[in-house]
């Protein structure tokens, strides 16, 4: 993992998986939540939410195609693509 912030204070900011996966964070130190995860196949994820309850809110593909997430995970959640 890797941090920032002021000792005493720091906060993750990237995590690499050894399957190669790139997660992001922001948020204060134990508050860290999930922003984005990318994947070696060039797949981009988005999210948005607070910790424990992050959710896909966009998806880039390296064809370009692009899918857009509404709703709550688990209930209304939908997609619609653009590109």
């Amino acid at each position: 993992q890797h941090y920032e912030g002021e000792r005493g204070a720091e906060r993750a900011v990237r995590s690499v998986r050894a399957n190669g996966i790139v997660q992001y964070f922001e948020g204060e130190k134990g508050a860290e939540r999930k922003v984005r995860m990318d994947y070696p196949n060039g797949q981009v994820q988005h999210y948005e939410g607070e910790r424990g309850a992050e959710r896909v809110v966009r998806k880039e593909f390296p064809s370009g195609e692009v899918q857009y997430y509404e709703g709550e995970e688990g209930t209304s959640f939908g997609a619609y693509a653009d590109g």
